[in-house]
């Protein structure tokens, strides 16, 4: 017996000494250095020489985050918007039309002598809104009420109400509605720009008109660009975010915990139309000027820089391309080879009136910041230009080369002015829908002509529905010879201020491959 406990305690005392040791012979190690640990290919915690660290005691775990409060504060500032879209009659007078009936035509069948086509039904779609005023202005999609002719708001409480147009800008998909309504629950805005990757957000909606649903997530990226519809003249600088979102949740709230409004709930990534792990959402500092702007002129009020830009991320991927164009890769390169940064919009080329060209701003600068903001990309430098109206001025910082530039910029807007621009309706380039530059030089010489204004770019308007398309040269409207968009702008004006029953216009004018064309264009609404 006594022999036995000699041995238990014989191992016992081994193993403490083994495990003192070993304690001993680790602490010695960490005290002295780690050059045993990166001499060998152990793997080692700290192999990488990281510095030590302790938790901060007022950490707290992410699983503790209260949301609630957020979520009781903006549920009732949300509503659920149903677009109707009326049957449109067909031109020979739609279901009214009688129509033979081949059976009854040869078997006599019913004795009706005809039958009536079904009527056409209206198409009717839902998505949300974030009610932003207490007298009922309310910002959603422009894709969730484009082209409707019904829009009935549902508030959180049930009640309904008929809602009209206020304005929408397709650009950045967003649009304004009004209710006739007092003392409505809103969401206060928030700062989107200081979101950080990682944060908390909450995305609340009303996407299958239940009361306002609330999911969780976090803030994945900023300034995300998925080019919606392959449109390159569509703003996209969106806050992506894994809080689920379905496609009745569009044009409903983003919000931090503090329940402030961060953004516009816009998009999904998916392949079955289903949240399948990513959404996007338009930051509020370009949904709320956009919403103010429709709210004071009835358009919104871009201002531009007059650049061609790209990522300069993009410029290494472009040039990986194969069987990339031999003109575009030395173009490439040469930007390439003028860049010294790894973030940032780099200059490409220059609009025919670029207010930053003039400020002294050259092709291949890299832009890094706008009034002191930080730019990573050319979807965060249209993020930050679109907070601004034409007749602003910024500061641009550039690195040219290695260097660090400041540059004082007035922005204009698309046509090169820094007025106001009028709501559709008022002003001709509104109802065109189209941007207009007058012949070079070298372009009169080449199609041998002495005057025209191009066609250079075409949105929702008059132009584009009557069928004309890009790079039409106009030369007479009404029998007049056109040299310059403000000619044509006057003449469009002067038509839409004389007699409501004689608002047309004849345009004539041809192809760059020579085929001729005029257009009877009627303006009326």
């Amino acid at each position: 017996m006594r022999k036995m406990w000699k041995n238990v305690l014989g191992f016992v005392l081994v193993a403490a000494i083994s495990t003192g040791a070993a304690v001993g012979t680790s602490a010695y190690l960490m005290n002295k250095n780690q050059s045993v640990y990166n001499a060998s290919n152990s793997t080692a915690a700290n192999t990488f020489n990281q510095p030590y660290r302790l938790t901060g005691m007022n950490a707290v775990a992410a699983e503790n985050t209260d949301f609630t409060t957020a979520a009781e504060s903006t549920v009732h500032g949300v509503v659920h918007i149903k677009a109707t879209t009326n049957a449109k009659q067909s031109a020979d007078g739609g279901g009214q039309q009688q129509y033979m009936d081949p059976f009854e035509y040869f078997f006599g069948f019913g004795g009706r002598g005809g039958f009536q086509r079904p009527q056409p039904q209206p198409r009717v779609g839902a998505g949300s809104g974030v009610i932003i005023s207490t007298d009922g202005y309310i910002i959603t999609n422009n894709h969730v009420i484009d082209g409707a002719d019904e829009l009935e708001v549902t508030l959180n409480d049930n009640r309904k109400f008929s809602a009209k147009l206020i304005g929408t800008d397709p650009t950045t998909d967003i649009a304004l509605i009004k209710v006739d309504a007092k003392d409505l629950p809103t969401i206060p805005f928030g700062d989107s720009e200081k979101l950080k990757v990682g944060e908390w957000v909450l995305a609340v909606g009303n996407p299958f008109n239940l009361t306002s649903t609330v999911t969780a997530g976090i803030v994945s990226a900023k300034g995300r660009g998925i080019s919606m519809g392959g449109d390159r003249s569509k703003i996209e600088s969106f806050i992506q975010t894994d809080a689920a979102v379905n496609p009745g949740n569009s044009g409903g709230a983003l919000v931090n915990t503090k329940g402030e409004l961060v953004g516009i709930n816009t998009a999904i990534y998916s392949e079955t139309g289903n949240f399948a792990g990513y959404s996007f959402a338009v930051p509020i500092s370009i949904a709320g000027k956009v919403a103010s702007d429709l709210k004071q002129y009835g358009t919104v009020q871009r201002a531009i820089l007059g650049v061609l830009m790209m990522s300069v991320g993009d410029i290494a991927d472009q040039l990986s391309y194969p069987n990339l164009d031999s003109k575009l890769k030395e173009e490439l390169t040469e930007l390439k080879s003028k860049i010294k940064v790894s973030e940032g919009a780099c200059v490409s080329d220059f609009a025919e009136r670029s207010s930053a060209k003039e400020a002294g701003i050259e092709k291949g600068d890299v832009i890094i910041a706008v009034n002191g903001a930080k730019i990573k990309n050319a979807n965060a430098l249209q993020e930050q230009i679109s907070k601004y109206r034409p007749g602003d001025k910024v500061q641009i910082t550039v690195d040219r080369n290695g260097s660090s530039k400041t540059f004082n910029v007035e922005l204009r807007n698309a046509q090169g002015s820094t007025s106001v621009v009028k709501s559709a309706g008022d002003n001709s380039a509104d109802v065109l829908g189209a941007a207009f530059k007058a012949l070079t030089d070298k372009q009169k010489r080449e199609l041998g002509v002495s005057y025209g204004i191009e066609v250079t770019g075409l949105l929702k308007g008059k132009l584009k529905d009557a069928g004309i398309q890009k790079g039409f040269v106009i030369m007479i409207v009404n029998d007049q010879k056109i040299s310059t968009p403000e000619q044509l702008e006057k003449l469009v004006d002067k038509v839409l201020k004389g007699n409501a029953d004689d608002r047309y216009i004849v345009v004539k004018g041809f192809y760059p491959n020579g085929r001729t064309k005029v257009y009877a264009i009627d303006l009326a609404e």
